[in-house]
């Protein structure tokens, strides 16, 4: 089965690829390379042993599209392609609503006249906006967002949950990340941020690497058990197998479909520093800094709907997520 995964060659859809060659799935990849290095279509082939096609290409370029399921017969889409950094949408929003939203409409206009309806988006939990109370289940309210990536990611899924609406023959997927962190085990393929990291992870790896001077924790005031934010930390391995679960038991069935992938536990920022800590055997140096402004306390997954509609369940621990994210930093300090 060919499926055709936009934003492929970044750090979610990387692993997915793999972990669908593994399945015996034909990924075939387009990415415009904004935020992705092309190398890690070497890296996809020395770990799978498959080299998957791909097009440099944007989802906004209709033509583009159209001609790649011409070319191939896809059966759906797994959809990554997005800009995803928060501090970067609150400055630039109409480049996050050009690339997200309309790159999106594009994509399904697309797949429309290909006859393809059944599509995977990537989305996000920041369409919980600050919750009510953890954890959260998939039938808590969204749209509350606190910035234009979270409203991005909110407008999607409304775009998207209309076309079912519009046409009830769509499969349509709507999976909610929590915080996807970790590395493959190889150490082959990990997180590569352009500039300065906007996540957790990385940026501790890159203090530990020595390619920054220290952490800054942004927050030790929170109504949290050591005072910094929590969060439900997520093994890009376990999100890559959600993927595939989906796309196995929902992704080709008519539907809404509607999951939050997590692991269903929150960690605080200084527990992953400390876990950090004893993955690369050195403290990691930190300061304390003020709250930025649309930070919430705690966030966590409810991951039951998953876990009994998918057969999906996160197994890979903190000491997995750390240990595989030092093995890739040191094995590539400065990235792809």
């Amino acid at each position: 089965m060919k499926v055709l995964v936009t934003g492929g060659m970044g750090y979610i859809g990387s692993h997915t690829c793999v972990q669908m060659i593994e399945a015996g799935i034909e990924p075939i990849i387009i990415d415009n390379l904004c935020n992705a290095k092309e190398m890690v279509l070497d890296r996809i082939e020395m770990i799978s042993g498959v080299a998957p096609a791909f097009y440099h290409g944007d989802i906004r370029d209709e033509s583009v599209l159209d001609s790649i399921f011409t070319e191939h017969d896809i059966k759906a889409v797994i959809h990554f392609a997005g800009l995803k950094a928060v501090g970067e949408s609150v400055a630039k929003p109409l480049e996050y609503y050009d690339n997200n939203v309309n790159g999106s409409l594009v994509l399904a206009r697309s797949m429309r006249k290909a006859g393809v309806k059944n599509i995977i988006f990537s989305s996000s939990a920041t369409v919980y906006g600050d919750p009510a109370s953890v954890p959260i289940t998939e039938s808590f309210p969204t749209g509350a967002t606190t910035n234009p990536y979270g409203r991005s990611k909110y407008m999607v899924e409304e775009c998207l949950s209309d076309l079912f609406t519009s046409d009830p023959s769509w499969s349509i997927t709507l999976l909610r990340y929590f915080n996807p962190v970790g590395a493959h085990p190889t150490g082959l393929m990990g997180e590569d941020p352009q500039g300065i990291p906007n996540n957790l992870m990385p940026y501790i790896a890159q203090v530990a690497v020595g390619r920054r001077e220290k952490l800054s924790v942004y927050g030790n005031d929170y109504p949290t058990p050591d005072g910094t934010g929590v969060r439900d930390y997520i093994h890009v391995m376990d999100l890559a197998d959600g993927h595939l679960a989906a796309l196995t038991h929902v992704g080709l069935k008519s539907g809404l479909h509607i999951y939050n992938l997590g692991t269903g536990k929150g960690s605080s920022v200084l527990d992953m520093v400390e876990a950090f800590s004893q993955a690369c055997g050195k403290g990691v140096a930190y300061e304390i800094c003020p709250r930025r402004a649309g930070d919430i306390a705690e966030c966590w997954a409810n991951t039951e709907k998953a876990e009994r509609e998918l057969g999906w369940k996160a197994t890979r621990s903190v000491k997995e997520m750390t240990e595989d994210t030092w093995r890739w930093q040191v094995a590539n300090p400065q990235g792809y």
